[in-house]
């Protein structure tokens, strides 16, 4: 166990994993370009897969299921508390101006036609499953490990919070929210040991904003032929890019840390962060009498 906190073995698996999902993500994009968005996902997803598979083979000895990616009862029951809880953030979020009179909803110039929805949907949870995969899988578990829960989370939420400074419309407010919701994802999953509730969560929070028809970190998304129009301000809208750069969703976050914390997860094993079982210490056995 010692030899999974030697820092020179952790920074040469992150390069590892680093290098395989470069390269691996090379391929599947040009073999899945013509995707179009689902297409982009699936390449990035597969990639994110791939690289996974091969660190943990390399060097931990273990399946890919190691991971946090285990199917069974525990995983499906934390994949639904995860969608459910984070739809229903984003719904909270964008309920509260429609109730009160600060945005209405507006017909959109060009319906999406009846297809767009199933498509949107697996581009989302590809996209969703690979960061997760990413920022919550591997890299995230070996620290884990290593280092423990607040010196991984934290650092890792905050560079998944940079990862999104390119966005287009990106506001510090949105850096700030995405910066809390990558804290949040890895206590979800420091909580339920695997990938499937963080996955579920950031699911559900994607999933829900463009059925509103608000903009998801910068990025327009149409799939009901309508449009959220905001007449609150910047801070409360998040404005071009969407409510995660708002306030609303600012004190939203933290009610959804409460319910993270609260709600009744199943708790797996984790090979990369859990120690093993103590071996009680052999000790000889005492001669025979003759």
């Amino acid at each position: 166990m010692e030899t999974r906190k030697d820092p020179l073995r952790i920074a040469v698996t992150l390069a590892a994993f680093l290098a395989f999902y470069l390269v691996a993500h090379w391929i599947t994009d040009r073999l899945l370009f013509w995707g179009g968005i689902v297409g982009v996902g699936v390449a990035s997803l597969l990639a994110a897969l791939v690289a996974t598979w091969l660190v943990l083979r390399i060097y931990e000895h273990q399946p890919l299921s190691a991971a946090g990616l285990v199917v069974n009862r525990a995983s499906a029951h934390n994949l639904a508390v995860g969608i459910l809880g984070g739809g229903s953030a984003a719904a909270l979020v964008l309920a509260l101006p429609l109730l009160f009179g600060s945005a209405h909803f507006a017909p959109v110039t060009e319906a999406p036609s009846a297809g767009t929805l199933p498509f949107v949907t697996l581009g989302l949870a590809a996209a969703s499953a690979t960061e997760e995969l990413l920022f919550r899988g591997y890299p995230l578990q070996i620290l884990i490990g290593a280092a423990g829960p607040f010196a991984s989370i934290i650092p890792l939420g905050v560079l998944f919070a940079l990862m999104h400074a390119g966005n287009p419309h990106v506001l510090w407010l949105g850096i700030a929210n995405t910066a809390g919701f990558g804290i949040l994802f890895g206590y979800a999953f420091y909580r339920s040991r695997d990938l499937w509730l963080p996955i579920g969560l950031h699911f559900g929070w994607n999933f829900t904003l463009p059925l509103f028809g608000v903009n998801v970190s910068g990025l327009t998304i149409g799939v009901t032929g309508h449009q959220m129009v905001w007449t609150a301000g910047v801070l409360w809208s998040g404005g071009e890019y969407g409510p995660e750069a708002s306030l609303l969703t600012s004190g939203v976050l933290l009610l959804l840390f409460a319910a993270v914390y609260k709600t009744p997860i199943r708790r797996q094993v984790s090979p990369l962060t859990d120690p093993p079982a103590e071996n009680a210490l052999c000790e000889p056995s005492p001669p025979l009498s003759s």
